[in-house]
């Protein structure tokens, strides 16, 4: 049997990776950070146990990555769904509803990535914050920012306290206050983005999180676990 080349081990890994971060996601929405472990991950992702400190330096890193990932694909989601706009006001608007809509939505999951933003390591620097990073910027830059190395970090600021506010145990504030402060600050109209009374009707926490997650939704699950092993001693 020939061995296996380049390109296919790097499409191998990249699929391993990919469902970790998924199942990092899932878990810790249903369980938590602190009953999640990295064990459980693996087991989830149909990965060989060892494979996950291959890819992560640990839980912290792996779970931060994972959400951020989450975030990322939520955002871009947000700002490309039809119908497709280039207005700065809109993608502004919809910037903010994506990302108080997933602390809405996720708030277990938020919650314990806001708790862990707070640890000694801050923001792990990882492919999916920096896509995270890009969108924000991009977003601040088309809405007319004339200093956007100024404007894009107190965006982000405002968007991470509006998260903390909603995901704040037992005096959580309600998405439309913090909705409207927002709104009023890069003066968006209420009707622009996704208003909550616009999707109150169907509005739902969606379960499926695998169009967030590059995997191969054909590939059986306990494949992973045979070829993580393959990868993690081929590179």
């Amino acid at each position: 049997m020939s061995p296996r080349s380049a390109s296919v081990n790097e499409e191998l890994r990249r699929r391993s990776r990919e469902r970790l971060l998924q199942a990092a996601v899932e878990l810790v929405s249903e369980r938590g950070y602190e009953a999640t472990t990295l064990g459980d991950i693996a087991d989830r992702a149909g990965s060989a146990r060892g494979l996950v400190s291959y890819y992560f330096p640990g839980k912290r890193q792996l779970v931060q990555s994972a959400v951020h990932r989450l975030m990322h694909r939520t955002l871009e989601e947000a700002l490309e769904r039809e119908p497709r706009t280039e207005d700065g006001r809109e993608r502004m608007a919809r910037a903010i509803d994506g990302i108080l809509g997933l602390a809405r939505d996720r708030t277990v999951l938020m919650r314990q990535h806001m708790a862990g933003l707070l640890q000694a390591e801050g923001f792990v620097q990882c492919p999916e914050q920096q896509r995270l990073a890009e969108l924000l910027r991009d977003t601040a830059a088309r809405r007319g920012s004339q200093d956007v190395d100024h404007d894009y970090p107190m965006l982000r600021s405002q968007l991470m306290g509006a998260v903390y506010a909603m995901v704040l145990p037992n005096v959580p504030l309600p998405l439309t206050t913090l909705r409207a402060e927002l709104f009023a600050r890069y003066r968006l109209d209420w009707e622009q983005g996704v208003p909550p009374d616009a999707e109150a009707s169907g509005g739902r926490c969606d379960t499926d999180l695998s169009r967030f997650f590059a995997t191969d939704p054909t590939a059986p699950r306990s494949e992973g676990r045979s070829q993580g092993q393959g990868e993690g001693q081929s590179k």
